[in-house]
């Protein structure tokens, strides 16, 4: 599955067997003022934010791995204080 999207096949215009190519006249490229990149006006999203998006959609998921943690940190100092009596 490809992200460009597709062109229905009646939309494309099939090229001239002999394409010929624009001339730019060197006063119409003068006259065309050369305008800076534009900013996107929404900054990208921060690591965090991105981390909570993807918590919230997959809950089941981070539920679980929050589970197997406290539970592993539970067993590791059970653990130690066994060994250390």
């Amino acid at each position: 599955m490809s992200d460009s999207p597709s062109i229905p096949e009646s939309q494309v215009a099939s090229a001239p067997a002999e394409a010929e190519t624009p001339t730019v006249q060197p006063a119409e490229a003068a006259t065309q003022p050369t305008e800076p990149a534009v900013q996107p006006t929404e900054p990208k999203p921060s690591y965090v934010k991105l981390a909570m998006r993807n918590m919230v959609r997959k809950r089941g998921t981070s539920l679980f791995h929050f589970a197997l943690t406290t539970v592993g940190l539970i067993v590791v100092l059970v653990g130690l204080s066994y060994l250390t009596r």
